[in-house]
């Protein structure tokens, strides 16, 4: 300090002193959005409730969609058998076509879909979580 003033004195031209520029705002907006998405979340507030809605419409149009696919899928069998007698009166193995498909057919299929439906549904919350921990743009 004192060679500054003795500088100053002198009339040598001194450089300020360099000013450091420090910007907190731009590392906590990275978190901001994902953390208020997750508190509006935890205190149910319109908006959380809006994306939870959101979440239970996309898992229930996937249930309505798979149970759509088991009722044509099984429920249409019998129609089948209606439509076509001789189709009905088949035998494989000795054993009526109707009886095959509706006793032994009839379970890979649900299997199928329940693991499709949980897939798919996993998907959803998958997806609902990307999008409440996404980061703001």
């Amino acid at each position: 300090m004192a060679e500054q003033l003795s500088d100053v004195g002198s009339g040598a031209a001194v450089p300020p002193p360099r000013r450091a520029r420090i910007v907190l705002a731009d590392i906590t907006r990275r978190d901001t959005r994902s953390e208020r998405t997750r508190a509006e979340l935890a205190q149910q507030t319109q908006v959380g409730e809006a994306l939870v809605r959101g979440l239970v419409r996309a898992q229930l149009a996937l249930a309505l969609r798979l149970s759509l696919v088991v009722a044509i899928g099984l429920g249409g069998l019998p129609w089948l058998f209606a439509i076509a007698p001789s189709l009905g009166r088949t035998t494989v193995a000795g054993v009526n076509l109707p009886w095959l498909l509706l006793g032994l057919v009839s379970f890979p299929f649900l299997i199928a879909v329940g693991w499709a439906y949980v897939r798919l549904a996993e998907r959803n919350e998958q997806d609902f979580t990307d999008l409440v921990q996404r980061p703001e743009r």
